[in-house]
């Protein structure tokens, strides 16, 4: 299927005239044709996100709420053309395409709960007759770059509080899933939403350096947005820092799930594996090392290997737990890694790479040391590690043995330890006794180290999302000095 750029309301090609292609990973079949943007396109994207904003920023709370629950029932009765994009693009199962609709909803409605909340102060001043307020702002025409692993969660949530806020935006869509991206900015269209609010770009994978420096040199753009790789993370700050551009980064994750000796292993098991296989592993929050105290360690192993096992993988149309990854060379990559740890004495439990095809099963790999790549390189596929630790003080310095940190949880049952572990590592997110992929729109979503900076979702959201200003209402006949 082919596909437009959405600049200023209107499906437009790429000025160049040219186009690139999205294959299946499962098929290699065509499963969509894209503009490839340059940066003329890029430019006339933000020159209709700046020209709308004038007037956007001046629409009053109850509107903009109006037009994003419009925008949340458009994208319910979209939902049949989100699923078949999205699996055809990225090979994810149709129960996980199904998932992003909804949870895609949710941001939406809560986005649209927040235009009444955006909130200031009255800040008591020591001028005589002043009143001093600090007071939230739209910041102007905002770039989100949103990825391909939770590609309707991600692309909204770059999107939805930008707005609810009076900014206008400009979404980059991931390469790999042109049309699932487009179909965004088809809900704000279809929703009502002045031209130019939401607008759209699609790129070959090739010109993305173009595009990105593009958009983020553009003088009129004020902020930006970025989920994705912790590499690409840091040639979008990189790049914004030259401009002074303030940037939003939620960025990539080995997450550690903590069992403690104390712990509910059949809850235990069922966590980790949804955390770990959850979306072919493919999730910033999974569960990518599962660090179990020595004492049940092998009762642990046994029963999740078992879990593992019979967790059913194939077509991602079929009714799978496990469905493609996105690309043959996640595969390769989890190869290496697997056969790494192998090398150096580490033990495949359940599941193992089946060259050749994208389709891998529940892969669990035992006796994982800190001396392997599997350990600390993030894997972001259907293979998880089991580390041993001796007791809890292991358990922790385990869990922190990482550059990253943005979600983790712990199991036991003794709620004051597990706190008090919760504490001790260093992540964003933290769970007790649930597993670390789990998220809600108004929570402060975001990661520590090399996971990013700054939070989506909540009051935290709004404030990365608006500009603080001090504003003071003086006495006119005030003393001066001179």
């Amino acid at each position: 299927m082919e596909v437009d750029l959405i600049i200023d309301g209107e499906g437009r090609k790429a000025q160049s005239g040219k186009t690139f292609d999205r294959l299946n990973p499962v098929t290699r079949a065509v499963a969509t044709t894209a503009p490839a943007a340059s940066k003329a396109d890029c430019d006339k994207a933000v020159s209709a996100a700046h020209a709308a904003f004038a007037t956007w920023s001046k629409t009053g709370p109850g509107e903009r709420r109006a037009l994003l629950n419009k925008a949340a029932a458009v994208l319910e009765e979209m939902g049949g053309e989100f699923i078949s994009a999205y699996v055809e693009e990225v090979g994810c199962t149709v129960p996980w395409a199904g998932f992003n609709n909804y949870f895609a909803g949710k941001i939406l409605l809560e986005a649209a709960a927040a235009t009444t909340q955006i909130k200031g102060e009255v800040i008591p001043s020591d001028k005589p007759g002043s009143l001093a307020m600090a007071v939230k702002r739209p910041v102007g025409v905002m770039v989100g770059m949103a990825p391909w692993n939770a590609a309707t969660i991600l692309g909204f949530r770059a999107v939805s509080m930008a707005v609810a806020c009076g900014n206008t935006v400009v979404l980059k869509a991931s390469e790999k899933c042109p049309r699932t991206h487009m179909l965004i900015g088809e809900v704000f269209r279809r929703a009502g939403f002045p031209k130019g609010v939401v607008n759209v770009i699609t790129h070959a994978a090739e010109d993305a350096p173009e595009v990105v420096n593009a958009l983020i040199a553009h003088p009129k753009v004020r902020r930006v947005n970025f989920t994705g790789s912790t590499r690409v993370g840091r040639i979008i700050a990189e790049t914004a820092a030259k401009y002074l551009k303030p940037v939003l980064l939620e960025l990539g994750g080995k997450a550690p799930l903590v069992i403690l000796e104390d712990a509910d292993l059949d809850a235990a098991v069922n966590a980790a594996a949804f955390g770990a296989f959850m979306n072919q592993g493919q999730i910033c929050m999974s569960t990518e090392r599962i660090i179990v105290v020595d004492k049940v360690a092998d009762e642990f192993v046994k029963r999740f290997a078992a879990k593992a096992a019979a967790l059913p993988y194939g077509k991602p149309t079929d009714k799978v737990v496990l469905g493609s990854v996105v690309d043959y060379d996640t595969i390769e990559r989890v190869d290496a890694l697997i056969g790494s740890a192998v090398s150096m004495g580490a033990q495949v439990v359940a599941g193992g790479v089946q060259k050749g095809t994208t389709i891998m099963p529940a892969t669990v790999v035992d006796h994982v040391t800190d001396a392997m790549p599997l350990f600390s390189d993030e894997s972001f596929g259907p293979v998880v590690c089991v580390v041993r630790a001796r007791d809890t003080d292991h358990a922790v310095e385990l869990a922190n043995d990482t550059a990253y940190g943005l979600s983790a949880a712990v199991f036991g049952s003794d709620i004051n330890r597990t706190i008090e572990v919760a504490e001790r590592i260093q992540s964003g997110i933290c769970h007790i006794n649930g597993p670390t992929v789990f998220d809600e729109p108004q929570m402060p979503f975001g990661g520590v180290l090399d996971s990013g900076y700054g939070r989506f979702g909540g009051q935290q959201g709004i404030d990365a999302f608006t500009e603080t200003r001090w504003i003071s209402i003086e006495r006119p006949d005030q003393h001066y000095p001179f």
